[in-house]
This record gives C-alpha cells, structure tokens and sequence, in this order.
C-alpha cells in the first residue's frame, strides 16, 4: 500500500502533548467542515469497531492504540493498569499487536482505501519504544508479530514525536493525580523510553518506509497556544507539498 500523508501518527512520552496535536488536527477538520468519525465515543457507545461500511459518510478517522474495543479495551482496563497481577512483556506485545492488527483491518486499512484522513494517537512506535525496557523483547521479536508487520508496511505518512523531558513528563503526571494507574508510570521509565523516542534508529526505520518523521517540543516555556500554531504550520506545509506534487504529477498525464 502507498504511503498516505493522510496517515497522521501522534507519538511521544504520557503528557508531552500529543493530545494537543490531535485537537489542532480536529480542529482543522472542523473548519474545513470535514465530518469527524471519532473512534473512542464510537466504540464506548457500541462497544466494538465500526464495520468499514460505515466509514463511507465520514472525512476524517480519530484513532489512539490501544483501542477502546475488543482487545484494546482488555489492555486498558487490565493489561497495563497497575494492580498485582504482573504481564509479561512478551504478553503485551503480543495483545498490543493483534488490537493493531484488528484496527488495521477493520478501520485504518479501509479508510486509507476510500481515502478518508486518519489522525491517529500512538501506534506501532510505542510498542518499539517501550516494549524492549519493559523486559528483553527484540525489535525483531516485535516485528514477527503479525499486526506489528502489517502496521509497518501501511506505514503513515507523517509522524509526530511530541517531546517533553521525561522529569517534566512526571511531574504533570502528578499533579494530575494522585496515585500511578500504569506500570509505566514511573520516572526511571519513562527516561529511558525518552531516550528512544529521539533516537535516530527510529527515525530511520520509518523514513525508509517512506514516512516523514517530525518533532514538536512541548518543554517549558513552551505554552499549549504555541504547540498549536507549531502544528498547524507543519500541517499545512504537509497539505502544500503534497498539493505541489499532486499537481506535478498531472502534468505529466
């Protein structure tokens, strides 16, 4: 399948932003007066995926991993919530990749085929990124997953990596509440997994996909005003090359 810059992938450490560059990106589609399908009220209202049929009367897909269906839900509600029960990393990988796999193929799939936008919230680069330091997986063992290979060979167009220091991360984790509600949760975690997020292995692995792979910073003193109009610059520059080559590729015919 070819890359779509219609494919927005949002990534990045809890807290450093990524919500607010998926409500910049809604916010575009309502000011283009775009119809949104947003994936989470669909599925905590219907309690599983839309079927691909229903796609048709929407422009834009919000999604997020894990889902809010099926296996996504078991991995909210269970896999990854703190309590004493202890899974496995291997475990999570394998729940984390069939949820992808499932929403792939009921949602992402489909509507990159009808042509539809998809700004979607965490994705197959979490699970390289946090997956390894949760316990020894490989990237290789990762990518023998079915649903891994599958997301990356649809790999999304553009990638956002929201970056925060891992230090500051924690600190609005904590003073949004007041006890740890992941396994993820703690700040020898999440700076390691920060380390990761900026790695250029990373960045390489999907530009050879073809993805374009950009960063936000999100530390202070940067305010929620300016990660929005960052967002909507680097939009727009998506929009315009793209605009650009549609048009070169015309003239050609």
């Amino acid at each position: 399948m070819t890359v779509s810059n219609r494919f927005v992938l949002v990534d990045g450490l809890d807290y450093s932003g990524k919500t607010i560059v998926i409500n910049t990106l809604r916010e575009w589609a309502v000011a283009k007066t775009l119809k949104i399908l947003d994936l989470k009220d669909y599925c905590q209202k219907y309690g599983r995926f839309p079927e691909p049929a229903d796609l048709d009367r929407f422009d834009v897909i919000v999604s997020s991993e894990p889902s809010y269906s099926f296996v996504g839900k078991a991995i909210r509600e269970e896999l990854i919530k703190e309590n004493e029960r202890k899974y496995s990393a291997q475990s999570l990988a394998m729940a984390f990749a069939l949820d992808r796999e499932i929403l792939y193929r009921r949602v992402i799939l489909p509507a990159m085929e009808k042509e539809k936008y998809v700004f979607q919230e965490r994705g197959l680069i979490s699970s390289l990124v946090y997956q390894p330091v949760q316990e020894h997986i490989t990237i290789a063992d990762l990518m023998r997953l079915p649903g891994n290979r599958l997301a990356m060979e649809n790999s999304p167009g553009v990638i956002i990596i929201t970056r925060v220091s891992s230090d500051y991360a924690m600190q609005r984790l904590q003073l949004k509440l007041s006890k740890t509600i992941s396994i993820f949760d703690n700040l020898l975690f999440q700076r390691k997994i920060e380390e990761r997020y900026s790695s250029l292995w990373l960045k390489g692995l999907f530009e050879k996909q073809g993805s374009m792979f950009f960063y936000i910073d999100n530390n202070p003193p940067k305010t929620a005003d300016t990660v929005r109009n960052e967002t909507l610059k680097l939009w727009e520059s998506v929009l315009n090359e793209e605009n650009s080559n549609n048009e070169v590729q015309k003239s050609l015919i």
